[in-house]
């Protein structure tokens, strides 16, 4: 009996062992992803966004060059490059766990979560502009295509004032109105 009992606590002793040697390799994993990041830049260099290991924005740079742009291009650029660096982080997370933890089931897991929740942008085309369609702000916007609007009249730098509210009238208070607030008039 002495011999089952020995092997049994050799057999949970290198159990043990393997627990932490499995965790402190995953901590090792949790630790070198904590810092990395991934920066993105457009084209011509106007737009630079970088994410943290988790998918946060942590610095977006707009070079002069982007001033001259529309705000809506610029916009669509920054989330364009954000879900590109996102895109990203999987192939991080699969190079770390690879470098010290190793390939099982769990990476394989925490890689395959990854890809869902960043996953690949859709493909670029050469020369593909985003489409203006994104700007439907006036009733004049809201045109269906192939309808000619009539011209919109000049705007004025003043924009125009909003209808006021009707004012709702008070109602006077009469002299027996005093004896309901609380008690009486205070002057008696």
């Amino acid at each position: 009996m002495p011999d089952s009992i020995d092997a049994s606590e050799q057999m949970v002793e290198g159990w043990t062992k393997q627990l932490q040697q499995t965790a402190a390799r995953y901590q090792a994993m949790a630790e070198r992803m904590q810092g990395q990041t991934v920066t993105e830049r457009s084209k011509d260099g106007a737009v630079e966004v970088t994410v943290d290991a988790k998918g946060l924005l942590k610095n977006l740079v707009l070079a002069d060059s982007a001033a001259g742009k529309k705000m809506a291009d610029v916009s669509a650029e920054v989330m364009r490059l954000v879900q590109r660096a996102q895109a990203r982080i999987p192939e991080l997370l699969q190079q770390a766990a690879a470098e010290t933890v190793g390939g099982d089931q769990t990476t394989e897991t925490l890689v395959a979560d990854a890809q869902r929740t960043f996953p690949a942008p859709p493909a670029e085309e050469e020369g593909q502009s985003e489409p203006d369609r994104v700007r439907r702000f006036l009733p004049e916007d809201a045109e269906e295509p192939g309808t000619t609007a009539p011209p919109a009249p000049p705007r004025s730098a003043a924009p125009p004032t909003p209808p006021q509210p009707p004012q709702q009238q008070r109602r006077r208070r009469s002299s027996s109105d005093d004896d309901d607030d609380f008690g009486g008039s205070i002057l008696s």
